[in-house]
């Protein structure tokens, strides 16, 4: 039975050996486009499985072409999805290309996750409940954009929609300004992340029962689950949480403040972290006083505390503020741009930033390690249908023209 190879090989401490991966032996089909579903494999990839995508013939994944920047042939944002992945495009239109992918899952496919728009490979055959009955120990993961029921289902659906729609966008910004996104595509990753946790803990079972498993995950169930804390509050208590910029509603202090440089993010999560912050400020007298002492109060009395530390904490510099937050043992952390996280001496301890195997490319790995080590940058995202041949799928003749971005 296809599976999780548990490797016997001995490895030094610290060490990771590429063949100890956690995921090796392990074949997965990727049939995805766009974000989701392509971080979702690259996690995959990363892990040490067999991560063979499959594209659109003509045009390969949308992504390709989202740019500029673009890095040696393609969109960075494709390059830093698809890393250690092998390429193959197929036409499901055709009726010989779309056996021999049938075939290939079948022979060889322990998962398949895939992002198409609902019911597209339905109407190829290709729907996972059809291919268990074919291949009980498949796992098959839908990653869809608002979920496998309910008057949406249909709908295709981006990251930014999600946010909006799932309410992200309700609770982001500063109060009284429009509609902020948050930066990053958190709605697509958090997805493609759910996705692998399905995935897994399908595979898990499936070493005890044998079955495999019709995994389903989409952006708007991702939305709503990153929405856990807001949505406990006004069922709790029928407030409707609004926007407060770098702060939250359940603690204070526990935002950003202006320096006379920068910004500082402060974090006093509790009470004693508390009394030393006010120590720091030189404000010891709010330790005691009850409008202040606990973290109930402060946040009763927010908008006079804020408004006190501001004054204070713009008389100096960030690094100023820093140091003597960070001796005082109080949580905090200068804002920085990106150019700065990658240059950070944390950053490069960690070696989460690794450089593409015979490329000029450098790209972010898994936020993970294994017995000490990072899990390796194997291989460069492939071109369109790069490994048809060795795959034995042959060329494209024609285009999927149903193709949907979700």
């Amino acid at each position: 039975m296809p599976g999780l190879v548990m490797t016997t090989s001995v490895v030094a401490p610290g060490a990771l050996d590429e063949r100890a991966l956690p995921l090796e032996g392990m074949t997965v089909v990727e049939i995805c486009h766009s974000v989701a579903g392509p971080y979702a494999g690259m996690i995959l990839a990363g892990l040490g499985a067999e991560l063979i995508k499959v594209e659109n013939p003509d045009h390969g994944d949308h992504a390709r072409g989202w740019g500029p920047p673009y890095w040696h042939g393609t969109s960075s944002v494709f390059q830093c999805l698809n890393r250690d992945k092998l390429g193959i495009t197929c036409d499901l239109g055709d009726t010989g290309q779309l056996r021999e992918l049938r075939q290939l899952i079948i022979d060889r496919a322990d998962v398949v996750i895939q992002n198409l728009r609902p019911g597209t490979l339905e109407r190829y055959g290709l729907s996972g409940e059809e291919l268990l009955r074919e291949k009980p120990s498949l796992v098959f993961c839908n990653l869809g954009a608002y979920g496998r029921c309910g008057p949406l289902s249909d709908k295709p659906g981006y990251d930014p929609l999600m946010q909006a729609f799932g309410g992200l966008m309700s609770v982001t910004g500063e109060q009284g300004s429009g509609p902020v996104r948050i930066g990053p595509a958190v709605v697509d990753m958090g997805s493609g992340m759910w996705a692998v946790i399905g995935i897994l803990a399908a595979l898990v079972r499936r070493r005890t029962t044998g079955g495999g498993a019709v995994v389903d995950t989409s952006l708007f169930e991702t939305a709503v689950a990153w929405m856990t804390v807001p949505v406990a509050a006004y069922l709790a208590s029928g407030e409707i949480r609004r926007p407060m910029g770098s702060g939250i509603a359940e603690i204070v202090p526990h935002q950003a403040f202006a320096t006379s440089d920068g910004y500082i993010m402060v974090a006093a999560g509790n009470d004693s972290l508390f009394r030393r912050l006010a120590k720091e400020l030189g404000c010891e007298q709010w330790a005691d006083d009850p409008r202040f002492a606990t973290n109930d109060g402060r946040v009763r009395h927010r908008d006079g505390l804020i408004s006190a530390m501001e004054s204070i904490f713009a008389e100096h510099p960030t690094a100023i503020w820093s140091d003597r937050l960070d001796e005082a043992g109080v949580p905090s952390a200068p804002i920085q741009s990106v150019d700065q996280v990658v240059a950070h001496a944390q950053t490069q301890a960690l070696g989460i930033i690794q450089q593409a195997p015979g490329l000029a490319m450098d790209l972010v790995g898994l936020p993970l390690c294994f017995d000490g080590r990072r899990p390796p940058f194997r291989r460069v995202a492939p071109r369109v249908g790069q490994h048809n041949e060795s795959l034995e799928l042959r060329p494209a003749s024609r285009s999927l023209t149903e193709r949907t971005p979700q």
